[in-house]
């Protein structure tokens, strides 16, 4: 009987740090991402890791493969790439160099967060 508890309450530790481990990855990189654009037709927006900006892939929309950068709105990655805007913002360290915004950087939760309480916190 005294095996099997420890059997348990060891595989019990094991999910839980594997569950903690991976919810924090999550939250980090969510943080270090620009907000996603608004006032778009656009109902997905996607994240190119290449030119560190957004593009819409939704299909039904009349913005699809455009991307967004820094408030502007590029038809393609070739003129979003060519502009001056977009030069710049990769001269200055990309998306790094953008203040993650409020929403993301107060919504922490887990371990270190600050956050009070048991479960579900």
């Amino acid at each position: 009987m005294k095996t099997s508890k420890k059997i348990l309450s060891g595989l019990s530790a094991a999910v839980l740090t594997a569950s903690l481990a991976a919810c924090g990855t999550d939250e980090t990189e969510q943080a270090t991402l620009p907000e996603e654009p608004t006032g778009y037709e656009c109902d997905d927006w996607d994240w190119d890791d290449e030119t560190e900006s957004y593009y819409c892939d939704d299909e039904r929309s009349p913005h699809f493969g455009s991307f967004f950068l820094l408030g502007s709105l590029f038809n393609s990655k070739s003129s979003l790439k060519n502009s001056s805007s977009y030069k710049n913002y990769r001269s200055n360290g990309g998306a790094s160099s953008i203040t993650p915004n409020k929403s993301n950087s107060s919504s922490k939760s887990g371990l270190g967060s600050g956050s009070k309480g048991g479960f579900g916190g």
